[in-house]
This record gives C-alpha cells, structure tokens and sequence, in this order.
C-alpha cells in the first residue's frame, strides 16, 4: 500500500545476480562481471531486500522523483548487462576509398578514410570488445554507456566536413543496437 508523501520504485534481481549497496557506490555482480557505479543523492535511499532493489524518496520534489525513475533505469541496465551484455552493431560504408578499420589494444583505427595519409583513432571504453568483420563492427559489452559511448565516438571519427553530405556518405554508421532494458 503506497504512503502518502512516499515515492518508490522496486527493480526485480534475477537469480544469479548481487546487488549491494556499498556508501554512495551500488555494485551489480554477474556472469562473470562486475559493475560499480555511483548513485547518491541526499534524500533517495537503494535498500535491498532479498531478490528485489527500492529506490525511495520521502516527499519528493520533481527533479527527486525523476531522479527515482532514473536510478531504477541505471539498476536495470547494470543488471541485464552483467546477465546478458549490449551489442550494437556497426556498418562501413564508402564509396570513394576503401575505408581499413583495426582495433590496437584500446583505439579503433580508421585508415584511408576519404584517402587522408593519417589513421583517425577513436578510444574503446571500458569493458567493451570491438571486431571488425568485413563491413560489419561488432561491440559488446556490459556496461550499457561504455559500449553507446564507444559507438559514438566511433561514429563522430568518421564524420565529414568540408564536403557535401549527399555525395560523400562514407563513414561508420550504427545499424543496431540490441540486449537495451
């Protein structure tokens, strides 16, 4: 039965997942992964009781009640990310030069990109594992923001100025994004 003055939003744990709340710090163990992330506000409070995590504010204001929502929405995505991962997925495409993308440790390589003679680098986030296959880049990940910023960044390197946008439409460019709560 809901409180008066009481808002509250419960996010369920599927079996196989930890949730704890360490300081202002929830950390989300799973398959093999953890995430740690930093969710603290003065007057919201993340209990966990058994297979269930509530995040709770007394009296809200509105930018508190829209901060429940959102720190339900990041429990979400942490657990399904360590239980099943993100993938987005990458499609290469020119039409003038053969575009050659690598992954060298923590940088995509973009080489020969509308025929420059410097490689373009773009930094990988966290966790996330890049493969090039043919025109395809796969990333996969659990941490939801790592793998959609790491595609992104992607994307922005091989962004194009100075030229008409009609004629030159080279670059890499997200198809899909797939495992999003």
């Amino acid at each position: 039965m809901p409180v008066a003055g009481l808002l509250e939003e419960a996010v369920e744990i599927p079996s196989g997942v930890q949730l704890k709340v360490d300081g202002d710090f929830v950390v989300v163990t799973g398959g093999g992964h953890t995430l740690r992330r930093r969710l603290s506000h003065p007057r919201l409070r993340i209990d966990v009781k058994g297979q269930q995590a509530t995040i709770r504010c007394e009296f809200p204001r509105r930018k508190e009640a829209a901060l429940v929502g959102t720190f339900a929405a990041h429990l979400r995505n942490m657990v399904v990310g360590v239980k099943e991962g993100f993938t987005y997925e990458m499609k290469i495409v020119y039409s003038h030069f053969p575009l050659k993308a690598t992954v060298k440790g923590s940088e995509f390589i973009i080489e020969n990109f509308l025929g420059e003679k410097f490689p373009r680098k773009t930094r990988i986030l966290g966790d996330t594992k890049v493969e090039v296959k043919g025109d395809q880049v796969l990333l996969s990940g659990p941490d939801v923001e790592a793998v959609g910023q790491t595609a992104a960044n992607i994307e922005q390197a091989t962004r194009i100025r100075g030229f008409d946008p009609r004629i030159f439409q080279d670059g890499i460019y997200i198809t899909k994004k797939a495992g999003e709560a």
